[in-house]
């Protein structure tokens, strides 16, 4: 004889003779005769036995005490004890000790691969992501969204779920922020044969993201072929001197022609402009002369009319101070002072001090 205890936490089953007899509840047994007891924890919330559950759930005892859910297939179950999430339930059927805990149950249909609104977003946090896809959407972007590689709608900026049921989710991102393209180090053929080297930029944003990967392959490199035909057929068409004076008129050509193709490439062309333009160095050391000499020219020029300014301006003075002898008389005071503000004593051989005699000269003159 053999003596089995089933502690308060627990549940037995007693099996006679290999075949499932009934529901045990705590106590103590003893066994003999075929006889034997599966002890089970309901601790563990899952009546889990080495029967099937099917035989167990014909015991109107054990169908008393569990809790029964049956999810089908292309469904999930979203299982919660005591109002609390505790698990996510893939198709199959399911029993849960009911002694102490209250369970409930929400049946979803995942064969609609989208997920939906109703089940709060919180609950993805809590369950494991072989259920289901996440798709972050910044506020800069929108995105195509593709089932099974076919194109099924945009997504606008937010957080998106998707169920795991078999059909394969792809995503494209597209940037809607202003983007920048820069084409560097153009070397092109002026009408004169001059070889230039044009640094240009241009800021452009998409406006249709899904036909811009649709319709057209490589967008962004079309826009840069688009630019670097406009600036050779302008320069082509235009002398190294033109070039140089007309800087914003290749900007308006070359947008003016990307506007015109923005709207076949998907895009929206907001500004740009030549950044820079660079010589050989051969005619950068001539345009540096041709420059030198200029401004040598100009201050030439400048200062012959600031020499004749100063002639004429001389020649008003004199022609005043001989028609006004007070105004000649003032101008003979006006240097003698300033003689003498520079110079002290000046000594004449037997005339004596010059300032005193520069004084005697001028009293007797006053007299």
């Amino acid at each position: 004889m053999k003596k089995v205890i089933i502690n308060e936490n627990q549940r037995g089953l007693l099996f006679v003779n290999g075949k499932f007899g009934k529901l045990l509840l705590p106590g103590k047994y003893h066994l003999f005769g075929g006889r034997e007891i599966e002890t089970l924890s309901i601790d563990q919330g899952v009546l889990s036995s080495k029967c099937t559950l099917e035989t167990l759930l014909l015991d109107s005892n054990i169908a008393k005490q569990v809790s029964v859910v049956e999810v089908e297939d292309q469904h999930l179950a979203l299982h919660f004890i005591n109002g609390k999430f505790a698990q996510i339930l893939r198709q199959g059927k399911y029993a849960f000790w009911a002694i102490h805990d209250r369970h409930d149950y929400q049946e979803i249909n995942i064969s609609k691969t989208e997920v939906d609104t109703a089940i709060p977003a919180y609950l993805f946090s809590m369950i494991p992501s072989d259920y289901f896809t996440k798709v972050e959407v910044a506020q800069y972007q929108r995105a195509r969204l593709y089932f099974d590689q076919k194109l099924e709608r945009t997504l606008e900026p937010g957080t998106y779920y998707f169920w795991k049921n078999g059909v394969k989710i792809d995503v494209g991102l597209v940037d809607t922020r202003l983007t920048q393209m820069n084409i560097t180090g153009q070397e092109i053929l002026t009408q004169d044969k001059v070889s230039l080297r044009i640094n240009f930029v241009c800021n452009y944003r998409i406006s249709d993201c899904v036909k811009v990967l649709t319709e057209i392959d490589d967008y962004a490199e079309q826009l840069h072929v688009v630019a670097q035909l406009a600036m050779r057929e302008y320069v082509g068409r235009h002398k190294l001197d033109e070039i140089l004076e007309g800087k914003d008129q290749i900007s308006e050509y070359v947008i003016t022609h990307l506007k015109e193709k923005a709207p076949m490439l998907f895009v929206e062309i907001v500004d740009g402009g030549v950044k820079d333009i660079i010589l050989p160095g051969e005619i950068r050391d001539i345009m540096n002369t041709v420059l030198v000499a200029e401004k040598r020219a100009q201050a030439s020029v400048i200062t012959r009319r600031e020499e004749v300014a100063s002639t004429r301006s001389l020649l008003n003075t004199a022609k005043l101070m001989e028609e006004n002898q007070t105004l000649y008389r003032l101008k003979e005071l006006e240097y003698i002072e300033r003689i003498c503000d520079n110079v002290g004593n000046i000594s004449l051989n037997g005339t004596g001090d010059m300032l005193a005699q520069l004084g005697s000269l001028l009293r007797g003159q006053a007299s």
